[in-house]
Protein backbone atom coordinates (compact mmCIF):
# COMPACT_ATOMS: atom_id res chain seq x y z
CA UNK A 1 0.00 0.00 0.00
CA UNK A 2 3.22 2.26 0.87
CA UNK A 3 5.16 1.38 -2.30
CA UNK A 4 2.20 2.26 -4.96
CA UNK A 5 0.98 5.26 -2.71
CA UNK A 6 -2.46 3.52 -2.69
CA UNK A 7 -5.12 4.69 0.14
CA UNK A 8 -6.22 2.34 1.90
CA UNK A 9 -9.97 2.28 0.55
CA UNK A 10 -7.81 1.22 -2.51
CA UNK A 11 -5.71 -1.32 -1.44
CA UNK A 12 -8.75 -2.94 0.57
CA UNK A 13 -10.78 -2.96 -2.82
CA UNK A 14 -7.86 -4.89 -4.62
CA UNK A 15 -7.47 -7.21 -2.18
CA UNK A 16 -10.94 -7.97 -1.74
CA UNK A 17 -10.97 -6.67 1.92
CA UNK A 18 -13.91 -5.02 3.56
CA UNK A 19 -12.23 -1.72 5.18
CA UNK A 20 -14.21 -2.35 8.36
CA UNK A 21 -12.89 -5.67 8.83
CA UNK A 22 -9.26 -4.27 7.85
CA UNK A 23 -10.01 -1.37 10.88
CA UNK A 24 -11.55 -3.32 13.09
CA UNK A 25 -9.56 -3.73 16.98
CA UNK A 26 -10.80 -7.11 18.83
CA UNK A 27 -12.38 -5.69 22.15
CA UNK A 28 -11.27 -9.50 23.87
CA UNK A 29 -9.38 -8.77 27.05
CA UNK A 30 -5.62 -10.21 26.82
CA UNK A 31 -4.84 -13.33 27.40
CA UNK A 32 -1.55 -13.17 28.98
CA UNK A 33 -2.74 -12.76 32.68
CA UNK A 34 -4.73 -16.10 32.03
CA UNK A 35 -2.08 -17.66 30.17
CA UNK A 36 0.36 -16.57 33.31
CA UNK A 37 -2.00 -17.97 36.05
CA UNK A 38 -2.84 -21.27 33.99
CA UNK A 39 0.96 -21.92 33.75
CA UNK A 40 1.35 -21.25 37.82
CA UNK A 41 -1.32 -24.19 38.20
CA UNK A 42 -0.15 -26.12 35.95
CA UNK A 43 3.18 -25.94 37.37
CA UNK A 44 1.72 -26.39 40.86
CA UNK A 45 -0.28 -29.32 39.95
CA UNK A 46 1.64 -30.80 37.34
CA UNK A 47 -0.89 -34.25 37.10
CA UNK A 48 -3.24 -32.46 36.59
CA UNK A 49 -5.42 -31.76 33.15
CA UNK A 50 -6.71 -29.16 31.55
CA UNK A 51 -10.67 -29.79 33.29
CA UNK A 52 -9.25 -30.13 36.64
CA UNK A 53 -7.06 -27.04 36.37
CA UNK A 54 -10.72 -25.13 34.76
CA UNK A 55 -12.46 -25.63 37.74
CA UNK A 56 -9.17 -24.49 40.00
CA UNK A 57 -9.66 -21.21 37.90
CA UNK A 58 -13.43 -20.86 38.12
CA UNK A 59 -12.80 -21.15 41.71
CA UNK A 60 -10.47 -18.16 41.69
CA UNK A 61 -12.72 -16.08 40.25
CA UNK A 62 -11.81 -16.35 36.44
CA UNK A 63 -14.59 -16.16 33.73
CA UNK A 64 -13.08 -18.46 30.61
CA UNK A 65 -14.91 -20.94 28.38
CA UNK A 66 -13.11 -24.48 28.81
CA UNK A 67 -12.97 -24.68 24.89
CA UNK A 68 -10.55 -21.26 24.59
CA UNK A 69 -8.89 -22.73 28.15
CA UNK A 70 -8.35 -25.95 26.23
CA UNK A 71 -6.96 -24.14 23.42
CA UNK A 72 -4.36 -21.96 25.25
CA UNK A 73 -3.61 -25.15 27.59
CA UNK A 74 -2.56 -26.84 24.42
CA UNK A 75 -0.09 -23.75 23.01
CA UNK A 76 1.42 -23.83 26.11
CA UNK A 77 2.30 -27.38 25.95
CA UNK A 78 0.56 -28.25 29.70
CA UNK A 79 -0.98 -31.73 28.15
CA UNK A 80 -0.08 -33.98 31.01
CA UNK A 81 1.92 -36.83 29.69
CA UNK A 82 0.79 -40.25 29.73
CA UNK A 83 3.13 -42.47 32.05
CA UNK A 84 3.85 -45.92 30.89
CA UNK A 85 2.67 -48.69 33.27
CA UNK A 86 2.00 -52.61 33.75
CA UNK A 87 -0.79 -53.90 31.95
CA UNK A 88 -3.50 -54.33 34.59
CA UNK A 89 -6.84 -57.52 34.69
CA UNK A 90 -10.03 -56.40 33.72
CA UNK A 91 -13.23 -57.88 35.09
CA UNK A 92 -16.82 -57.25 35.67
CA UNK A 93 -18.11 -54.77 38.73
CA UNK A 94 -19.43 -57.08 41.61
CA UNK A 95 -23.07 -56.85 41.88
CA UNK A 96 -23.11 -54.18 44.15
CA UNK A 97 -25.33 -51.26 45.06
CA UNK A 98 -24.51 -47.74 44.72
CA UNK A 99 -23.64 -46.34 48.10
CA UNK A 100 -26.44 -43.25 48.74
CA UNK A 101 -24.53 -41.36 51.67
CA UNK A 102 -21.34 -41.19 53.31
CA UNK A 103 -20.35 -44.03 55.55
CA UNK A 104 -22.32 -46.83 53.73
CA UNK A 105 -19.22 -48.51 52.09
CA UNK A 106 -15.66 -48.30 52.57
CA UNK A 107 -12.98 -49.99 50.16
CA UNK A 108 -9.53 -50.52 51.64
CA UNK A 109 -6.77 -51.35 49.25
CA UNK A 110 -2.55 -51.59 49.91
CA UNK A 111 -0.36 -49.43 47.58
CA UNK A 112 3.62 -50.23 47.62
CA UNK A 113 6.73 -47.98 47.22
CA UNK A 114 10.16 -47.57 48.65
CA UNK A 115 12.34 -44.86 50.03
CA UNK A 116 15.62 -43.39 48.35
CA UNK A 117 18.17 -46.15 50.27
CA UNK A 118 15.48 -49.34 48.71
CA UNK A 119 13.78 -50.45 51.32
CA UNK A 120 9.95 -51.33 50.83
CA UNK A 121 7.12 -49.57 52.20
CA UNK A 122 3.09 -50.28 52.09
CA UNK A 123 0.55 -47.47 52.33
CA UNK A 124 -2.72 -48.68 53.58
CA UNK A 125 -5.23 -46.43 51.42
CA UNK A 126 -8.81 -46.53 53.08
CA UNK A 127 -11.65 -44.44 50.99
CA UNK A 128 -15.96 -43.65 51.32
CA UNK A 129 -16.67 -44.85 47.95
CA UNK A 130 -19.92 -42.39 48.18
CA UNK A 131 -17.58 -39.33 48.91
CA UNK A 132 -14.29 -40.75 47.76
CA UNK A 133 -13.11 -39.19 50.87
CA UNK A 134 -9.68 -40.94 51.87
CA UNK A 135 -9.87 -42.06 55.39
CA UNK A 136 -6.54 -42.98 56.01
CA UNK A 137 -2.77 -43.25 54.22
CA UNK A 138 -1.57 -45.27 56.83
CA UNK A 139 2.45 -45.79 55.88
CA UNK A 140 4.56 -48.39 57.33
CA UNK A 141 7.05 -50.89 56.03
CA UNK A 142 4.84 -54.17 57.45
CA UNK A 143 0.64 -53.75 57.69
CA UNK A 144 -0.63 -57.07 59.21
CA UNK A 145 -4.56 -57.66 59.55
CA UNK A 146 -4.02 -56.81 63.53
CA UNK A 147 -2.80 -53.53 62.10
CA UNK A 148 -5.56 -53.26 59.64
CA UNK A 149 -8.36 -53.96 62.12
CA UNK A 150 -6.73 -51.46 64.31
CA UNK A 151 -6.63 -48.75 62.09
CA UNK A 152 -9.87 -49.56 61.02
CA UNK A 153 -11.35 -48.93 65.06
CA UNK A 154 -9.31 -45.71 64.57
CA UNK A 155 -11.06 -44.40 61.65
CA UNK A 156 -14.79 -45.63 63.06
CA UNK A 157 -14.27 -43.43 66.57
CA UNK A 158 -15.21 -40.34 64.50
CA UNK A 159 -16.94 -41.61 61.61
CA UNK A 160 -18.48 -44.66 62.76
CA UNK A 161 -18.09 -48.31 61.86
CA UNK A 162 -19.27 -48.29 57.54
CA UNK A 163 -22.15 -51.10 56.55
CA UNK A 164 -19.62 -52.93 53.88
CA UNK A 165 -16.01 -53.39 53.43
CA UNK A 166 -14.96 -53.81 50.52
CA UNK A 167 -11.41 -55.45 49.35
CA UNK A 168 -9.17 -57.85 47.53
CA UNK A 169 -8.72 -61.33 49.15
CA UNK A 170 -4.85 -60.42 50.23
CA UNK A 171 -3.21 -62.63 53.06
CA UNK A 172 -3.74 -59.79 55.70
CA UNK A 173 -7.74 -59.62 54.68
CA UNK A 174 -8.18 -62.31 55.19
CA UNK A 175 -6.42 -63.20 58.10
CA UNK A 176 -8.30 -64.40 61.74
CA UNK A 177 -7.62 -60.96 62.99
CA UNK A 178 -9.94 -59.57 59.98
CA UNK A 179 -12.24 -62.18 59.84
CA UNK A 180 -12.64 -61.64 63.80
CA UNK A 181 -13.02 -57.99 63.18
CA UNK A 182 -15.79 -57.92 60.45
CA UNK A 183 -17.48 -60.77 63.48
CA UNK A 184 -17.08 -58.08 66.36
CA UNK A 185 -18.20 -54.89 64.43
CA UNK A 186 -21.61 -57.04 62.45
CA UNK A 187 -20.02 -55.54 59.45
CA UNK A 188 -20.43 -57.26 55.95
CA UNK A 189 -17.44 -57.95 54.21
CA UNK A 190 -17.34 -58.21 50.76
CA UNK A 191 -14.45 -59.82 49.05
CA UNK A 192 -13.71 -59.28 45.30
CA UNK A 193 -13.09 -61.76 42.73
CA UNK A 194 -9.44 -62.91 42.32
CA UNK A 195 -7.63 -61.01 39.71
CA UNK A 196 -10.31 -58.67 38.84
CA UNK A 197 -9.41 -55.27 40.48
CA UNK A 198 -11.79 -53.30 38.61
CA UNK A 199 -14.28 -54.74 41.10
CA UNK A 200 -13.00 -52.45 43.64
CA UNK A 201 -12.52 -49.17 41.37
CA UNK A 202 -13.08 -46.07 43.83
CA UNK A 203 -10.12 -47.47 45.84
CA UNK A 204 -7.90 -48.58 42.58
CA UNK A 205 -8.81 -44.93 41.09
CA UNK A 206 -7.45 -43.37 44.16
CA UNK A 207 -4.11 -45.87 44.21
CA UNK A 208 -3.88 -44.05 40.37
CA UNK A 209 -3.90 -40.57 41.54
CA UNK A 210 -1.63 -41.65 44.85
CA UNK A 211 1.13 -42.56 42.73
CA UNK A 212 0.79 -40.53 40.18
CA UNK A 213 0.19 -37.22 42.31
CA UNK A 214 3.01 -38.37 44.88
CA UNK A 215 4.74 -41.39 45.09
CA UNK A 216 6.08 -40.62 41.15
CA UNK A 217 6.36 -36.85 42.39
CA UNK A 218 9.06 -37.42 45.43
CA UNK A 219 11.72 -39.51 46.39
CA UNK A 220 11.50 -40.46 50.15
CA UNK A 221 14.25 -39.95 52.58
CA UNK A 222 12.73 -41.75 55.48
CA UNK A 223 9.94 -43.11 56.40
CA UNK A 224 8.82 -40.14 58.66
CA UNK A 225 9.46 -38.48 55.56
CA UNK A 226 6.70 -40.51 53.62
CA UNK A 227 4.32 -40.09 56.26
CA UNK A 228 4.89 -36.43 56.32
CA UNK A 229 4.42 -36.04 52.56
CA UNK A 230 1.58 -38.45 51.79
CA UNK A 231 -0.26 -36.77 54.47
CA UNK A 232 0.21 -33.58 53.38
CA UNK A 233 -1.28 -34.97 49.66
CA UNK A 234 -3.67 -36.79 51.28
CA UNK A 235 -5.45 -33.76 53.27
CA UNK A 236 -4.47 -31.45 49.77
CA UNK A 237 -6.76 -34.62 48.06
CA UNK A 238 -9.36 -34.57 50.60
CA UNK A 239 -10.31 -30.76 51.08
CA UNK A 240 -8.93 -29.22 47.73
CA UNK A 241 -8.77 -31.17 44.89
CA UNK A 242 -12.00 -30.88 43.00
CA UNK A 243 -13.54 -34.18 41.30
CA UNK A 244 -15.51 -34.01 38.22
CA UNK A 245 -17.40 -37.12 39.38
CA UNK A 246 -18.51 -35.45 42.51
CA UNK A 247 -19.96 -31.95 40.70
CA UNK A 248 -16.75 -30.32 40.84
CA UNK A 249 -16.19 -30.68 44.44
CA UNK A 250 -13.59 -31.92 46.68
CA UNK A 251 -14.52 -34.91 48.71
CA UNK A 252 -14.85 -32.73 52.33
CA UNK A 253 -17.31 -30.30 50.51
CA UNK A 254 -19.20 -33.60 48.73
CA UNK A 255 -19.46 -35.12 51.94
CA UNK A 256 -20.63 -32.00 54.02
CA UNK A 257 -23.24 -31.49 51.15
CA UNK A 258 -24.85 -34.91 51.58
CA UNK A 259 -24.99 -34.62 55.18
CA UNK A 260 -26.86 -30.75 55.29
CA UNK A 261 -29.50 -32.42 52.61
CA UNK A 262 -29.69 -35.63 54.91
CA UNK A 263 -30.36 -32.96 57.77
CA UNK A 264 -32.60 -30.56 56.47
CA UNK A 265 -34.88 -33.97 54.48
CA UNK A 266 -34.96 -35.01 58.48
CA UNK A 267 -36.11 -31.60 59.30
CA UNK A 268 -39.16 -31.82 56.63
Amino acid sequence: MTEKNYNQRRACALAGIDPRVYRRRSTRPADAELRERLKELSSERRRFGYRRLHLLLGREGWKVNWKKLYRIYREEGLSVRKRGGRKRAIGTRAPMAFPQGPNQRWSLDFVSDSLSDGRRFRVLCVIDDFSRECLAAVVDTSLSGQRVARELDNIARTRGYPCMVVSDNGTELTSNAILKWQEDRKVEWHYIAPGKPMQNGFVESFNGRLRDECLNEHLFANLRHARELIAAWRDDYNHHRPHTSLDGLTPWEYHQRSVEDQTQNRAN
